[in-house]
């Protein structure tokens, strides 16, 4: 399978980044796949019920990162 990769940045409020984790996070716990539409092309992406749960947090002098990583 040729790998397929989605990349999304968009500068949002705190509270509506919130809102798109956890619309992640119930796309999760309800169903073994999630969703993504790019450009009119949509991705389903099924997700094991054991998956490695990564999170990194980097913080510097002007910016800060907080990485969260699913791997299956």
């Amino acid at each position: 399978m040729d790998l397929v990769e989605i990349a999304d940045t968009a500068e949002m409020s705190r509270e509506e980044a919130a809102r798109r984790l956890h619309t992640l996070a119930d796309a999760l716990a309800r169903h073994n796949e999630v969703e993504f539409a790019r450009g009119g092309a949509r991705v389903k992406v099924r997700i094991p019920d054991v998956v490695q749960l990564k999170i990194e947090v980097e913080i510097g002098d002007d910016e800060g990162e907080l990485e969260v990583e699913l791997t299956w």
